[in-house]
């Protein structure tokens, strides 16, 4: 593992717990009094990795899993510049659709540290020749320039600054001059849990699931999920804040008017290689 706090198995969490309003690159999320100041996810009940690496309920029913993926998937192909294309997919999560996007490339990628998530993708995908089931190591490994394009989305806000930071290094260095990033789900300071609710209600209402995922955002109440956005908290970015990490670390940056998935609250970032 290269990073400690390096989080697999992402995907958008049911709406309800705090979100702290922390400008990127200048504080830490909150974290409670049990944990170590420098390093918050390294002690307490439960880490993000644990979680996601674990069981958990974040989606109301199957029909909101598949849509949601769904959804990711054809965002994400929409991007792929050619049928040659070599894309990487870092924080995948159980990423159901990921046959939809290796359609549209010559090999995908796909990452993520949390080991039964691994597990899944490679009992779903077995027969899928063009996708490949990595863990960190595996992506260390990777020469460098030998990627077309990578994904990360619906992670960066798991992860603190310092730890997106290095990463956005790293994907610089495997991917081929001119090559694409895109950051996807970027959580800006500005909108609050409300916002989350009418974006999950909305994509419920047009999915044909809005009684489920009423009665889903009751039970996300009392769940795991909240308690580690109250303990830890989630990472926030502005517009300004990534288009500078992205030019500090080689790349040119613009910010789409269309995010990833159905929360357009939430932002996405596509950057080219310099």
């Amino acid at each position: 593992m290269g990073f400690p706090s390096a989080l697999g198995g992402l995907s958008y969490g049911l709406a309800f717990g705090t979100r702290e309003n922390i400008p990127a690159h200048r504080h830490q999320p909150k974290h409670s009094q049990k944990q170590n100041p420098q390093n918050p996810m390294d002690q307490g009940s439960m880490t993000w990795r644990e979680f996601w690496n674990g069981s958990h309920s974040i989606y109301v029913n199957e029909r909101h899993r598949v849509l949601h993926y769904d959804r990711i998937a054809k965002d994400i192909a929409a991007y792929i510049p050619s049928p040659q294309s070599i894309l990487l997919d870092y924080g995948c999560g159980d990423a159901i659709s990921a046959d939809v996007t290796a359609q549209k490339c010559a090999r995908l990628y796909l990452v993520d540290s949390a080991a039964a998530v691994r597990d899944r993708l490679k009992r779903r995908f077995a027969d899928q020749p063009k996708i490949v089931i990595l863990d960190e190591a595996g992506l260390f490994a990777l020469p460098e320039d030998s990627l077309n394009m990578v994904v990360c989305n619906s992670v960066l806000q798991y992860l603190r600054a310092d730890e997106t930071a290095r990463l956005i290094g790293i994907w610089h260095d495997k991917l081929q001059p001119g090559g694409m990033l895109i950051l996807g789900d970027i959580i800006p300071p500005e909108p609050g849990v409300a916002d989350d609710v009418k974006a999950l209600l909305i994509f419920a209402l047009q999915g044909g699931f809005l009684f489920s995922a009423l009665r889903g955002l009751f039970a996300t109440f009392f769940s795991n999920y909240r308690k580690l956005r109250e303990e830890i908290g989630l990472t926030t970015y502005t517009e300004d804040d990534v288009l500078t990490l992205l030019s500090e670390h080689g790349f040119a940056g613009q910010r789409p008017a269309h995010n990833i998935g159905h929360h357009q609250g939430r932002m996405t970032f596509i950057a080219t290689r310099l």
